[in-house]
């Protein structure tokens, strides 16, 4: 019997008529109904265009204060809730690896809509690596050709950005270093992917570095913002 992986009831699906009479198969999710239905997906229609938090107005108050870069645009999948709290704490705090499993396929389906060039996951640092065994970004990124553009500066953090408070992160210096030659981001869109967005901090100081080192445009790919 196919158990949830995060409260553990049974998850097992039942197929619907319609795929019944019509011989489809089913995907079988490593989340059960409860679960998935808890799940606060955001509509790109009804989402801010430059962080992607669910906003009715073109720009949230946050991004109107943006000044660089400019032009970046995130896009984030889930609004980061309680649900989203408690994956994130199996999986990144706890190291339950299978959990990257949960949501592959549809950010497969995400990244393949902006057709960019060079995809590139958030890195961690060594010592973090080391502790939990893997990024949990990469995780997410499993089924996909990914590039390892960027590295931290530091080996070990001072203080995780989950220790933090809004402004603390906000005057967070830039934590990256390119990891391959400049003339490998010249003219190419690039596609950042990170777990949350939560001031954008992190993600902007990626593309900022990218865009200097020549890339023609770079976005971002969040799982969740919060």
């Amino acid at each position: 019997m196919a158990e949830c992986l995060l409260c553990h009831r049974n998850s097992q699906e039942q197929l619907t008529l319609w795929q019944l009479l019509n011989f489809q198969p089913v995907e079988h999710s490593l989340l059960c109904r409860t679960c998935l239905g808890s799940l606060e997906a955001i509509s790109p229609e009804q989402a801010c265009a430059g962080c992607g938090r669910a906003w009715s107005d073109q720009l949230c108050t946050d991004c109107v204060q943006w000044r660089e870069p400019s032009n970046f645009k995130n896009r984030a999948m889930f609004q980061y809730n309680d649900l989203l709290k408690q994956y994130m704490s199996q999986y990144k705090f706890y190291g339950d690896y299978r959990l990257r499993k949960v949501f592959q396929t549809r950010i497969v389906h995400e990244v393949n809509r902006f057709k960019a060039d060079l995809v590139v996951p958030i890195p961690i640092d060594a010592a973090t690596q080391q502790r939990r065994g893997f990024n949990q970004v990469a995780g997410l990124l499993e089924p996909v050709k990914t590039v390892e553009g960027l590295m931290t500066l530091e080996s070990d953090k001072q203080q995780p950005q989950s220790a933090k408070n809004r402004q603390e992160r906000l005057k967070s210096k830039q934590p990256f270093k390119l990891n391959l030659k400049a003339e490998k981001f010249n003219k190419k869109r690039v596609l950042i992917v990170d777990d949350i967005y939560t001031t954008g901090r992190t993600i902007r100081h990626a593309a900022t570095l990218l865009l200097d080192a020549g890339a023609s445009e770079v976005m971002g790919l969040t799982l969740a913002h919060g």
